[in-house]
């Protein structure tokens, strides 16, 4: 299989390629055996609630994935609750963020940076990871590439009021969904910067950046007062460092090959199919700016003024980045295109900012988790298709049809290596811990009239994804259901009231965190909640199950006052 010259000069097809490519990758496996992991849960019970009791509870908790919520609660409205549903957004925003980093790349470098950007984006193991992940950072990834790519058009002088519009509500979008996603600006005014931007530009970059900022900003300092829920994220160590290094020691070598094969200044530097084909302006033999497309789209002027037609033989990068023969027959190098960035300018700041800015707030307060800046992946996904346009490009000086194989045998190699990566983020066992088949193991070891105990009280989500399953038991340790107290997990009775109710059940069951699947955070009614089982009760059956543990406990004598 070769990439065919007709394809490479069809930016839509550039884009669309890894866009089904990636919905192929997400689609694979999706349910993970029908398996739904404690992050995912949340998720789950929260867009089954009515709207108002969503809004009720973004006042006590997880306010920072607000808008995300009130849209899985249309899904699953709509739609009903599935694993499908659940993480089928999540399949689609990968895909379109990929379209966008192959367009970014076509843009910037020919057609062959291109596809391999938005087809390496899918099979980078954190990506795939969180493209069947019912959570809102795929969504987050999406649109930051929007935004890059609204950037990259920006620059190469395409812009016009509407396009910084859409930028701000991309921006100011993704910063809803997360607001940590403004990390993403920093690094956009870093690729300003580096490729010399206009004033102008600068200026209404600023602007939309402004815009955006500003509507995020009530969102969080109101999440300011909701910290505690990250307060599980542990310090930084140096260990934590190990990943962050790897990813920007790939990207500094893609961008320096970038260099090479995008349109900066650099010498050497390819023009690149988008160029050639009219998706941006041109720079003629004098050096001169001529209008955007024009001159290909009727022929380029020959040496004695005759229009010359385009050259279509090859792929269509490849001569561009190699020179063209000129009006003697000797070759000339190719000129940049005014005010085009080049895949470093882009690329090493996108991955780069967000990693060094988390690493930098959590300094302050522990936030280094990587799920939270998967959108500078995107950076890393432009580089390694600096990498590819590089190969391409050293094949090519030796054989044009050999130079088309380079990518669809890189693909092939880079996805037999990762399959067992590949398979296992497929599997239940790539969670911490399975909601469902905690829920269905309790389904089977049920009895009417059985209490059930929840440790801690977030494991509580085991009844909330599927309460069909609790059918006949009850919540003996619940005060105030999650709808009624606004929260996750609801609220639970004082431990006295807690040890009372215990006491006036003969069989019990628990659910619970297999041991060392999490770090115990047990406090006072959790502790009271294992001394009355262990002193009052007898363990008849104990079942570790995808991380979580299920446990059957039987009274000892009858209730005589504890």
């Amino acid at each position: 299989m070769t990439c065919d010259p007709r394809v490479l000069r069809r930016p839509l097809l550039v884009g669309l390629i890894p866009a089904v490519w990636t919905v192929a990758l997400g689609l694979w496996g999706l349910s993970r055996q029908n398996s739904v992991w404690r992050d995912e849960a949340a998720t789950w019970q929260v867009a089954r609630r009515s709207t108002g009791d969503i809004v009720r509870m973004l006042e006590h908790v997880d306010v920072v994935h607000s808008l995300y919520y009130l849209c899985m609660h249309g899904l699953f409205a709509g739609f009903g609750p599935s694993t499908t549903v659940l993480r089928l957004p999540s399949v689609l925003a990968v895909a379109a963020a990929a379209a966008c980093v192959a367009l970014i790349g076509h843009r910037l470098a020919g057609a062959y940076v291109g596809l391999g950007a938005g087809l390496a984006l899918g099979l980078l193991p954190a990506v795939q990871f969180y493209l069947q992940e019912g959570r809102p950072y795929a969504l987050v990834a999406a649109g930051s590439a929007a935004s890059t790519l609204l950037l990259v058009n920006a620059l190469r002088g395409r812009a016009r009021k509407r396009t910084w519009a859409a930028y701000a509500c991309a921006v100011l979008v993704c910063g809803w969904l997360n607001w940590l996603a403004l990390l993403i600006l920093p690094a956009h005014l870093i690729t300003l910067l580096w490729s010399r931007a206009p004033r102008g530009v600068r200026v209404r970059w600023a602007v939309a950046a402004g815009a955006a900022t500003a509507g995020v900003l009530p969102l969080a300092l109101f999440s300011l007062d909701q910290s505690g829920q990250v307060s599980w994220v542990p310090p930084l160590t140096w260990h934590m460092m190990i990943g962050p290094a790897i990813l920007l020691a790939i990207g500094g070598l893609g961008g320096l090959l970038g260099r090479r094969t995008g349109t900066g200044t650099a010498p050497g530097t390819g023009m690149g199919t988008a160029e050639r084909t009219g998706v941006a302006g041109r720079t003629d033999r004098t050096g001169r700016a001529g209008p955007p497309d024009l001159a290909d789209r009727a022929g380029r002027p020959g040496p004695a003024g005759t229009v010359e037609p385009p050259d279509l033989a090859g792929p269509p990068d490849l001569a561009n980045r190699a020179g063209r023969p000129g009006s003697a027959g000797t070759v000339e190098p190719p000129g940049p295109v005014t005010g085009s960035p080049s895949v470093a300018a882009v690329g090493l700041p996108l991955l780069a900012v967000p990693q060094l800015g988390l690493i930098a707030l959590s300094l302050v307060k522990p936030l280094f988790v990587d799920r939270y800046i998967l959108f500078s992946l995107l950076g890393l996904a432009l580089l390694i298709g600096a990498l590819i346009g590089r190969a391409v490009d050293e094949v090519a000086r030796r054989s044009r049809p050999a130079a088309r194989c380079v990518l669809p045998v890189l693909v092939a190699v880079a996805l037999v290596a990762l399959l067992p990566q590949s398979l296992a983020k497929r599997s239940p066992a790539s969670r911490v811990d399975d909601v469902l088949a905690a829920a269905e193991r309790t389904r089977q070891l049920k009895h009417d009239g059985d209490g059930v105990l929840f440790i801690p009280a977030a494991r509580r989500d085991t009844w909330l994804v599927t309460p069909d399953a609790f059918t006949g038991t009850r919540d003996i340790a619940l005060a105030e259901t999650p709808e009624e107290s606004g929260t996750l997990k609801g609220v639970e009775a004082s431990p006295a009231r807690v040890r009372a109710a215990m006491l006036a059940q003969r069989r019990i069951l628990l659910v619970t965190d297999a041991t060392g699947v999490a770090r115990p955070t047990r406090g006072r009614r959790d502790r009271t909640k294992a001394e009355v089982l262990a002193t009052h009760f007898t363990l008849v059956s104990d079942e570790r199950i995808r991380g979580r543990r299920v446990a059957v406990y039987e009274r000892l004598a009858p209730a005589s006052g504890g």
